[in-house]
């Protein structure tokens, strides 16, 4: 039973973003922190917690982007629990989301097919939502994205999702499908320094976006025209006693920001 969970790094959220010259996107080259989708450590804990009940079950860690880089995330995905790490490197090549998802669908039916993928249901940068979605086209499978319950039988999961507004939507799905995990699904484990040093010493399973076949003409999206927020306005800081500071304050608001 193969076990497959989707991961994704992403930049820190501490990190000063870059902006290529040509405002393409970000100069990743910059950022000095990549750290694991925090969605997908729901993802790797979700499916760990489905091993445990199920003994037979095999967990993939399956990342793709830079080789070197994407090393680090594939050591704690394994150092949670997971039994491999299946790395795809991009090999300089830049992939939209579509192009990842060729990738990871590819790579599945490369190293056996999958009972349950289990992914984040969004990544922290791009917030676009796509890959696990496109994934499960690929592999004709059904797919539930912001799951925060699931319930696991033989052949089928009934999960349940937030849809706005508090709402929840409750969908029964035929296995094998692919579950973009949200927060409240469960709480990741702590990754202590022992599993790390171990999981550093296990081997990967080495694949490359080309020889999975995926080419330039697979892109569906092209950015341009990236811009940083403007810096904001400075504040202006209003003298006097209470009185007078509201007398102006409702001027400015009147004349110069034009709200009343």
């Amino acid at each position: 039973m193969n076990i497959y969970v989707f991961l994704k790094q992403v930049p820190d959220t501490e990190t000063k973003i870059k902006l290529l010259n040509d405002g393409s996107g970000i100069d990743e080259s910059a950022v000095a922190k990549w750290i694991i989708n925090r969605y997908d450590e729901h993802a790797i804990e979700e499916a760990l917690q489905f091993k445990a009940k199920n003994p037979s079950a095999k967990v993939f860690a399956v990342c793709v982007g830079p080789k070197a880089r994407i090393q680090e995330a594939l050591v704690a995905a394994i150092a949670m629990g997971c039994d491999e790490g299946i790395r795809i490197d991009t090999e300089g090549q830049k992939l939209d989301s579509l192009m990842t998802a060729k990738s990871l669908a590819a790579a599945l039916k490369k190293n056996g097919d999958p009972h349950i993928i289990f992914s984040g249901k969004v990544a922290f940068d791009g917030n676009f939502s796509l890959v696990s979605q496109y994934a499960s086209a690929f592999l004709d499978i059904p797919c539930a994205i912001g799951i925060s319950k699931a319930e696991y039988s033989d052949s089928t999961v009934e999960v349940e999702r937030e849809v706005g507004g508090g709402t929840k939507e409750i969908l029964t799905l035929s296995i094998p499908c692919v579950l973009g995990c949200d927060k409240g699904l469960n709480k990741p484990r702590y990754v202590g320094l022992p599993g790390l040093m171990k999981a550093k010493k296990k081997q990967l399973i080495e694949m490359t976006t080309k020889e999975l076949g995926v080419e330039e003409s697979d892109r569906g999206l092209e950015f341009s025209h990236f811009q940083l927020p403007p810096d904001p306005a400075p504040v202006k800081m209003i003298e006097g006693d209470p009185a007078t500071q509201a007398k102006e304050l409702v001027r400015l608001l009147r004349e110069e920001a034009k709200v009343l």
